[in-house]
């Protein structure tokens, strides 16, 4: 059992002491400046302040003196092209000569192209570097990894606030040689062995490669005993096939021994790295390693006769290949040292080469447009395909209808059509004298419950409550708090209308029009919760209701076009309003407010949530036609929270139980989904049993889901096989479809498997039994785990009502935090619920669903928020205060700081801890801009740590993080690490009594710089402002009691300070109680 780690350490060192001469070498003595020799032409810019200002190289003094934009703001840029690809090792700036103007802080970017640009990182975070501090000195930065591009673009962030942007600028590095190949998708190299057989005990294998397609081989070698190795991208992913001497693998079955990287088909170059001994394996993408064991009986790879590069072809079928291949460029293709390209550059005898060219072509990508929907088209020539067509392309329209593409197939063999339909793609493939397949994919989730799932906020979005079924989507507000997922579904009068003259001859009536069908707005009421509409009737001498027994004034229409008059706030079939359910209504003779017919204005508002006659479609009143007789009435939005739909689950727990249905109708179509989660080996999700004809979805084995259909010409089985195991309690999703032209068959977002339906025999899928979900009719191979959200032909299968009146199944299921429990950001806790979770955002100094939002607030000169560690607090407002209470530890080794400020004042005191013991930390700016941490502790020495690198008081945001732990001190500004120091000995507050945000207020016996900057206190923005586990700030804004306020402070946006305006009255004011049209309501929102 040794033995493999010793191996795995061996390889690990091995290899990369050969990959760190590797990089050696190439960076030796690469540090040539390569900017100096530039004509002015190769420079270019988003702006000039003037036609002088533009050369811009280092210690440049002709002229102007460097470059500077025409206005100085966060969308300029530098840019140099170097004439052909280097190799760059670093990078260094000046201000502009004999003025005030330079940068102090730039990013980079490169390209290739020009147009396609990558920002250059570190520790996978986009770098920021640090720039001058004068006009004249140079700032040097050697790149902790070097770049190959052609172009190099510079990026100003920050500058000196006195001038305006001014850089001149140098490149260091070296010539870059390379060996590139361009494979244009139907074409490959071959690699042919000096022998038959080659039979390696080690490999190593590298390559760099760029592309735009997503799929494509980029080598492939197999040998007679079951021996293969084939890297190739998948969606966008890296596979490696790796198998030794195992005839049971087969690569077309076979499922990818390691998978690396993601979006790799961006056309930037990617790094591969395959080293192997043996059956230890190292695969490396772009410095990513996995590690793995390869299956076989022995230590060799064999391949014989040869390698293929870009794809793998057929043999005896010039231009025919197995899979998709390689479109896009290799450069330096090693294959345990020999230099691929080199060789088939040189046309050596070993290399074949197809329709390759030896330069890196780059893609012109066009978009167009389609001007009208009558006369716009564009035709292009067809590429002769005889055994399939394939056709990829981006869109985008606000149309919910149109064609997006259509072609006759080879040979006759029928049209293809790819159309939107309702917002819904549609994929027609027809014979004229053959019966249609039809592919329908919806492009639109089914609630806002999913949209957040996806983690998405409040905002606009379609949604599609059948998925693939007849209902298109419907427009509607998803509003995400933190308890609750809101459908608000507008209608077309939700303002304040104004109603006079009308009686029961000439009554008013308006309709209300939602923007979708009847249907669609009951499927999302069914498939919520609770739905609601709140109503409001402002009077004056105007009636509602009447008595319980009379006819009423004014009524309501639902959605079964049923009259209703009842109000919000009373349960149908009563006569009244909410005032007659409290007994609060201004006349105890009558049951709503209106009906005491005052000569004065009141109202009678509340909520209608009787889902089955929700929504409101019309509003009818005949009683406002008397003296003095005025009404008005406001219905809002449909609002919706709870999907039934994605969190309906049941929990099986014997194998001997199952839920039944009616027989699945699904003759000529079926499309089945759900999610489930499991640890058994085994167990049938459901089947639906005929005569002969059958249909069974299964997890078959830890790691494969079997679709078996019989529609009466024998069974035929699709199966999905997962690199990772299913059984691992986590959430994993299964769709099966089936129509005349195909069966399939998908799990997660791993490739489908399909199946052409055969054009003879039976179709019809004929069922008669009912329909066993988690189980079968003979009770054996039953499902043990969870399903949830099951939909058959789009519609919901209602499964935990069914669990309600079944042995051995329960509703619901627990677990979700373990699936989704990574969606909860800045140390924001996943709380499980019955129908799903919710983010705990009580130890986080953000808020929102998912603790994503900042908590920010303004601050004056005097304010001051004092937090007192004596007392466990809540600071969300939902969480009972035993589940989301902080106990505080008052005696720290160690301090997590970090929060957000801008402000224009200094000096200024940020924020300061005190301890009973006389010890203190104290964050503030100096008079000058720099900001200071002064610590002062165990009665020792002030501690100073100076950050003097920018004036901070320049109403910009910046970024605060100051980590002690122990001995061991460090201090970013900026995403910038600033200070690193260590103390001696180890420090710690002794009994730490408040923490305060702004000025102190208490007589602490400050020393007297931090006098100094208290004297000022602050007046500015802060946010997110956290201390260990605590979040003061949220605490002072969501509980004042917990940390108390002195001062003016109002919880605000970070970027922007609002100002609030009184709003005047439209109907001319008379009486204070007359309603306001446009008034703020409690399903308002402002944005922006």
């Amino acid at each position: 059992m040794d033995s493999v780690p010793r191996l795995t350490s061996v390889l690990t060192l091995l290899f990369s002491g050969l990959w760190h001469l590797g990089l050696t070498a190439t960076n030796y003595n690469c540090d040539d400046p390569l900017a100096s020799l530039l004509s002015p032409m190769a420079f270019s810019s988003s702006s000039d302040l003037t036609g002088a200002h533009s050369p811009a190289q280092l210690n440049w003094r002709v002229g102007t003196g460097g470059w500077s934009p025409a206005d100085s703001n966060a969308q300029q840029w530098l840019q140099m092209d170097l004439g052909n690809r280097v190799e760059i090792t670093a990078v260094a700036t000046q201000g502009r000569y004999g003025s005030s103007d330079w940068v102090t802080s730039y990013s980079l970017m490169f390209s290739d192209t020009g147009r396609n640009w990558k920002q250059y990182k570190q520790e996978d975070s986009i770098w920021t570097f640090a720039g001058n501090m004068n006009a004249d000195s140079v700032v040097h930065h050697k790149l902790l990894h070097s770049v190959r591009a052609r172009f190099v673009r510079f990026v100003p962030l920050e500058w000196n606030p006195s001038g305006k942007i001014g850089m001149r600028v140098e490149v260091y590095g070296c010539s870059y040689k390379s060996d590139v190949a361009d494979f244009d998708g139907r074409s490959s190299l071959l690699y042919r062995f000096n022998q038959k057989l080659m039979s390696t005990l080690k490999d190593v294998i590298s390559l760099k490669f760029k592309s735009m397609q997503g799929d494509g081989v980029l080598f492939h070698g197999e040998g007679q005993r079951g021996d293969h190795i084939t890297l190739e991208l998948q969606k966008g992913r890296l596979a490696l096939h790796l198998n030794l001497d195992d005839n049971k693998a087969r690569l077309s079955s076979s499922l990818p021994s390691a998978t690396l990287g993601s979006l790799l088909d961006d056309q930037h170059w990617h790094s591969v790295l395959i080293e192997r001994v043996g059956k230890q394996v190292n695969f490396t993408v772009d410095k990513h390693t996995q590690h793995f064991r390869t299956k076989g009986e022995t230590d060799a790879l064999d391949i014989d006769y040869e390698l293929s590069f870009g794809g793998i072809p057929v043999p005896g079928k010039p231009g025919t290949f197995l899979k998709k291949n390689f479109h896009g460029c290799i450069e330096n293709l090693y294959y345990n040292g020999v230099n691929i390209i080199d060789l088939a550059k040189r046309r050596k005898h070993q290399i074949y080469t197809g329709n390759v060219t030896f330069s890196c072509s780059e893609p012109q990508i066009v978009p167009i447009t389609f001007v009208n929907s009558s006369g716009s088209y564009l035709l292009l020539p067809g590429t002769p395909q005889i055994d399939g067509l394939s056709v990829s392309f981006q869109f985008r329209t606000w149309n919910k209808d149109g064609l997006l593409l259509s072609t006759e197939l080879s040979e006759g063999s029928g049209t293809l059509l790819l159309s939107l339909e309702g917002g819904i793609l549609r994929l027609v493939i027809q014979k004229m004298t053959e019966r249609v397949a039809e592919i329908l994919t919806a492009i639109y989730e089914q609630s806002c419950e999913v949209y957040r799932h996806q983690g998405n906020t409040a905002g606009f979005f379609y949604i599609d409550s059948d998925g693939s079924g007849p209902l298109g989507p419907l427009q509607v507000y998803c509003n995400i708090t933190e308890d609750k997922i809101w459908t608000s579904v507008q209608h077309n009068n939700t303002e304040l209308t104004r109603v006079r003259g009308a009686n029961a001859e000439k009554p008013y009536a308006m309709a209300l029009d939602y923007g979708g069908s009847m249907e669609q707005l009951e499927a999302v009421i069914d498939g919520s919760e609770h739905c609601e509409q709140e109503v409001a009737y402002h009077c004056r001498r105007s009636r509602l209701l009447n008595t319980p027994d009379g006819t009423p004034f004014t009524w309501w229409i639902g959605r079964s076009n049923e009259k209703h008059p009842y109000w919000g706030g009373s349960p149908p079939g009563v006569q009244q309003c909410e005032c007659g359910l409290d007994e609060s209504c201004l006349d105890i003779q009558h049951f709503c407010n209106c009906d005491a017919d005052k000569d004065e204005w009141t109202n009678d508002t509340g909520f209608l949530s009787f889902k089955d006659h929700l929504p409101v479609t019309q509003i009818v009143i005949t009683d406002t036609d008397r003296s003095n007789s005025e009404a008005a009435w406001r219905i809002g939005p449909l609002r919706c929270y709870g999907d039934r739909r994605f969190w309906n689950a049941v929990s099986f727990y014997t194998e001997a139980s199952y839920l039944h249905f009616p027989t699945f109708h699904a003759e000529f179509s079926a499309d089945i989904s759900f999610f489930f989660k499991t640890t058994a080996l085994s167990g049938v999700f459901l089947e639906n049993l005929g005569i002969k004809d059958f249909i069974r979805l299964e997890i078959s084995s830890p790691s494969e889901i079997t679709f078996t259909i019989d529609v009466g010409n024998g069974p035929v089985e699709l199966v999905v096989q997962s690199p990772s195991l299913l059984n691992d309690n986590q959430w994993h999703y299964v769709r099966a479809e089936r129509n005349l032209k195909e069966t399939s068959l998908q799990v997660d977002n791993l490739p489908r498997s399909t199946r052409e339906t055969s054009e003879e025999g039976h179709f019809r899928l004929q069922l008669n039994s009912q329909l066993f979900v988690g189980g079968t009719s003979s009770r054996q191979k039953g499902f043990l785990g969870c399903i949830r959200s099951l939909h058959l032909n789009g519609q919901k299968m209602d499964l935990e009502e069914r669990a309600k009146v079944t042995s051995g199944v329960r509703p619901g299921c627990p677990g979700h935090c373990s699936s989704y429990g990574s969606i909860c950001h800045n140390g924001g806790k996943c709380v499980e619920k019955h129908n799903g979770y919710l983010c705990d955002c009580t130890n986080s100094p953000y808020e929102g669903p998912f603790c994503k939002k900042e908590v920010s607030a303004v601050f004056e000169a005097g304010t001051s928020v004092t937090y007192m560690f004596q007392e466990p607090y809540p600071v969300t407002k939902n969480i009972s205060l035993s589940s989301s209470a902080i106990y505080t530890d008052s005696a720290p080794t160690k301090e997590n700081i970090a929060f957000s400020f801008v402000t224009a004042q200094a000096p200024s005191l940020l924020l300061f801890i005190n301890s009973s013991s006389q010890d203190f930390l104290a964050v503030l700016l100096c008079k000058n801009g720099d900001l200071q941490v002064r610590y002062h502790l165990n009665k020792e020495e002030t501690h100073v740590f100076t950050i003097d690198a920018d004036n901070f008081a320049n109403r910009r945001m910046h970024h605060l993080k100051i980590n002690r732990e122990g001995r061991e001190l460090t201090i970013q500004m900026d995403q910038q690490l600033q200070i690193s120091y260590n103390f001696s000995p180890e420090v710690e507050f002794r009994v730490i009594r408040s923490l305060t945000l702004g000025k102190v207020t208490e007589n602490l016996g400050l020393d007297s710089e931090v006098a100094k900057a208290n004297a000022m206190g602050f007046a500015g923005c802060m946010s997110s402002v956290q201390y260990n586990h605590i979040a003061p700030l949220k605490a002072a804004l969501r509980h004042a009691t917990i940390a108390p306020v002195c001062g003016f402070m109002v919880d605000s946006d970070v970027n922007a300070v609002t100002t609030v305006h009184s709003s005047s009255d439209p109907f001319g004011k008379t009486d204070e109680r007359e309603p306001l049209t446009n008034a703020v309501r409690s399903d308002s929102a402002v944005i922006g």
